[in-house]
């Protein structure tokens, strides 16, 4: 019997240029293309539902994941990322939902929105539809803008005390 070789997949982690490439060809089709962003520093339940539920807005998820830089400069504590940008990027299109990632440098994603030009823009419930960064340019292109809820209980933040707690209660200080 010969072994049955599996083809090698095509990388769903894709430079700038490809994912707006991938926006056109998607629009050419009459594709909808659906845009999130975020860091994804621990990848946990509220992560996956969050883009499951972005997936069904589309038929093309683009996620966007800051860049280590990126992620130091948004102030989410002086001890993050804890996971560098490649493992962020490789556990998020690891997911089923996620068709493809693109890691971004800028504090925004503002220019990679206006670079893709997504038919639907999607952020967590902890942002206000009115507060997403690249609203108003995807609503003036005649797209749609959703602030999704947040899964209760799940979040990066709270899911790191939750560990430094339990740390401490088996470490406790002399």
């Amino acid at each position: 019997m010969v072994p049955i070789k599996p083809k090698m997949p095509i990388s769903k982690i894709v430079s700038r240029g490809d994912a707006a490439a991938v926006a056109r060809a998607a629009r050419a089709e009459g594709k909808r293309v659906v845009f999130t962003n975020g860091c994804f520093d621990i990848l946990h339940l509220g992560h996956v539902r969050y883009l499951t539920r972005a997936k069904t807005l589309g038929d093309v998820l683009i996620v966007g994941v800051n860049a280590d830089d990126s992620v130091r400069r948004l102030g989410k504590g002086k001890d993050r990322h804890l996971n560098n940008e490649n493992a962020r990027a490789e556990v998020v299109a690891a997911l089923g939902a996620v068709d493809y990632v693109v890691v971004f440098e800028e504090d925004t994603p503002l220019e990679l929105i206006r670079l893709l030009q997504p038919h639907v823009l999607v952020k967590g419930g902890d942002w206000p539809a009115d507060r997403i960064v690249g609203a108003d340019e995807v609503l003036a292109g005649g797209g749609e803008v959703y602030s999704l809820p947040q899964e209760e209980g799940f979040s990066t933040t709270s899911l790191i005390a939750k560990i430094r707690k339990k740390s401490d209660e088996k470490n406790p200080s002399s």
